[in-house]
């Protein structure tokens, strides 16, 4: 590929609304659940934010955030220390982000591009992401058992927020 080819191709590429998205977005929603998108208040402007369940949505590229591992992640073999650098900026950032939602009391999940695009193992990976999503909501008095004994766990207090 020429230089202007790539940069057509990379510009061409959208940053929300993509088809990894969809494809969570319409599941999620067939189950019931209801979410807002691309919401810019929280740090790193979440794909999908389950504000009833405190959970966010990254729906990841493979190639823009650096999936380790992943055989639809490989650096272009032109202009190498450029895209090197640039993963590696979007790989902080998303640490970055993670951490200042945590932060937050948030719950982040990651969604791979790889992890669903095939639908064999999509049905199944996004089912058990709803499971995660649902089933976890019960965090305000679990039981927790420390050498045999059973407590009651404090409800999570958003210090620094009037009541």
């Amino acid at each position: 590929m020429t230089t202007e080819q790539r940069s057509r191709c990379m510009a061409a590429i959208k940053g929300k609304d993509t088809m990894p998205e969809m494809i969570v977005r319409k599941y999620l929603f067939s189950r019931g659940l209801r979410f807002r998108i691309q919401v810019r208040k929280l740090p790193g402007n979440p794909d999908i934010v389950l504000p009833k369940y405190k959970t966010v949505i990254f729906v990841n590229g493979c190639f823009w955030h650096g999936h380790e591992g992943c055989r639809y992640f490989r650096l272009p073999k032109s202009n190498v220390e450029f895209w090197k650098a640039k993963i590696e900026r979007n790989v902080a950032r998303d640490v970055r982000n993670e951490v200042a939602l945590k932060a937050l009391g948030w719950r982040v999940a990651r969604v791979w591009e790889c992890e669903i695009k095939t639908v064999a193992q999509r049905e199944e990976y996004l089912k058990h992401l709803y499971d995660r999503i649902v089933n976890s909501n019960s965090r305000h008095y679990d039981n927790v058992i420390d050498r045999g004994v059973y407590i009651a766990a404090e409800p999570n207090i958003d210090y620094g927020k009037e009541q």
